[in-house]
């Protein structure tokens, strides 16, 4: 558009509009605050106050409630301190005395203890010294019952159908029929085996009998050595020393190792009086009184 002219006294002036230059953006402004009217402000500051002052007296009450709390739960647990505290030094003085009487215990116990270590090792050597007396003892008495059987025979094999068939003179019959001696040997006495007596069909019992002479019974026990099984009158009958039950054991301790030395040539074997096992071999002469080293004096042999 043209501009427009302005019309004056004397002349006329033309206007013009100003051209609009371009601006840059502005960020908006904020809107100025708004004051709040007296009366908003009162009841605000006032509320505040309230607050603060509610704040204050409900923080002191709780302070306070809190402290009484603390101060019943503290007193409950000095009390409570106070109390085990008595009751502990009652139960450490009872454990004071406990223990003093166990030290004096102990004391009197090891005093026992030494007198009773110190009697069992008298004991113990008067046990020992006992024992190896004992053992003498029986040795002396199993030699001295060994001495009085020395004249003592035991017959097998007879059987028991005669009621005298133990007694003396059918024994010294019998003795003088089997071995063929010149007269018929004197016999103090004679009896069956003190066991009891077999079921008819069973092994009779065999007889001991005590010759009055000690020639005689040596000449018939050699004679049996000799003959070992004699067949007389339909019986088969044996005729052995009579032993005592230990000198038996120990002797039979020894058939296993003669059936070893029968089959070695050349080895000569005995037993003696009263288990003493004898070898010889090769011009040597040895004596075992133990099974054990028996077999193993034989495994050299053997090699």
């Amino acid at each position: 558009m043209s501009p427009k002219a302005k019309k004056g006294k004397n002349s006329i002036t033309p206007h013009l509009r100003p051209v609009a230059r371009p601006r840059s953006p502005t960020p908006p402004e904020s809107p100025p605050p708004r004051s709040l009217p007296p009366k908003t402000m009162d009841v605000t500051s006032i509320r505040n106050e309230l607050l603060s002052a509610l704040r204050l007296d409900v923080a002191a009450m709780f302070k306070a409630e809190l402290r009484e709390a603390l101060a019943e739960t503290l007193s409950s647990i000095k009390t409570e301190l106070l109390a085990f505290k008595t009751e502990l030094s009652s139960s450490l003085s009872a454990v004071r005395q406990d223990v003093a009487s166990l030290k004096s215990t102990v004391a009197e116990v090891e005093l026992s203890l030494s007198t009773c270590t110190d009697d069992i090792v008298a004991l113990r050597a008067k046990v020992e010294h006992l024992t190896q007396e004992a053992a003498k003892m029986e040795d002396k008495c199993d030699d001295l019952e060994s001495r009085s059987r020395r004249q003592n025979i035991r017959i097998i094999g007879i059987p028991e159908d005669d009621p005298n068939s133990a007694s003396a003179a059918n024994v010294s019959k019998l003795l003088m029929e089997a071995f063929s001696l010149v007269k018929e040997p004197l016999i103090d006495r004679s009896h069956r085996a003190l066991a009891p007596k077999p079921a008819p069909g069973n092994r009779p019992r065999a007889i001991v009998a005590r010759l009055q002479y000690y020639n005689d019974c040596n000449e018939i026990l050699r004679k049996a050595r000799e003959l070992q099984r004699i067949t007389l009158r339909n019986m088969s009958i044996s005729v052995f020393p009579d032993y005592t039950p230990k000198t038996a054991r120990t002797r039979a301790a020894f058939t296993e190792v003669r059936h070893l030395l029968r089959g070695i040539d050349g080895v000569r074997f005995g037993i003696l009086f009263p288990a003493r096992l004898r070898i010889t071999y090769a011009g040597v002469q040895r004596d075992f009184t133990s099974p054990e080293e028996a077999k193993t004096f034989i495994k050299t042999l053997n090699k």
